[in-house]
C-alpha cells in the first residue's frame, strides 16, 4: 500500500521542522535560511514525483493504460511552459 500524498508531504515537513528548530535554538540564521530554501525545493520536487506516481498508478485496479499513454501523460506534466 502506498502512503498518501498528505502523509509523504507531512513526513518531509516534520524532518525539516526538526532540523530547523535545532538551527533556530543555536541561533544559526544562515542555516535556517538554507533549510527554508532546501525545504521549498524538496517539496516541489516531491510533489512532481507524486504527480508522476499518480499518473502511473491506475485509479481502478482493473484499469489499464498503455506505457505509451503513461509516457505521454508524464511528458505533458513535465513540459516547460513559457
Amino acid at each position: 500500500m502506498m502512503r498518501s500524498r498528505e502523509r509523504v508531504l507531512q513526513s518531509l515537513e516534520k524532518v525539516y521542522r526538526d532540523v530547523f528548530s535545532f538551527a533556530e535554538k543555536a541561533g544559526d540564521t544562515e542555516r535556517m535560511t538554507k533549510l527554508d530554501l532546501d525545504y521549498q525545493r524538496d517539496q516541489l520536487q516531491l510533489e512532481v514525483l507524486l504527480d508522476i506516481r499518480e499518473l502511473l498508478t491506475p485509479e481502478q485496479p482493473d484499469q489499464t493504460s498503455s506505457l505509451l499513454e503513461k509516457a505521454q501523460q508524464i511528458r505533458r506534466l513535465t513540459k516547460l511552459r513559457p
